[in-house]
């Protein structure tokens, strides 16, 4: 994997709004392997605060999240996908 692609995957892991499976179908990286990236990419009190943050977080799962919950997009992102 490119260091780019790494660098976006830790990042959209880091967001709360992105699930797990949007990092799958676009990385090709279950949830077991994005949490053994993140342990082996950040320092270890790093990845011990982001597995705090997303364990249980029902927003890292789409079949936990509400329909409510949004994906906005920031105004580089829209544009990307343009």
């Amino acid at each position: 994997m490119k260091e780019s692609d790494v660098s976006r995957v830790i990042e959209m892991a880091w967001e709360d709004r992105t699930p797990f499976e949007a990092i799958e179908t676009l990385y090709g990286l279950p949830e077991q392997a994005v949490i053994e990236l993140m342990r082996k990419e950040l320092k270890p009190s790093s990845f011990r605060l982001w597995r705090k943050r997303v364990s249980g977080r029902k927003t890292k799962h789409l079949k936990l999240r509400s329909p409510e919950v949004d994906r906005g997009y920031c105004p580089t992102q829209y544009k990307q996908q343009m």
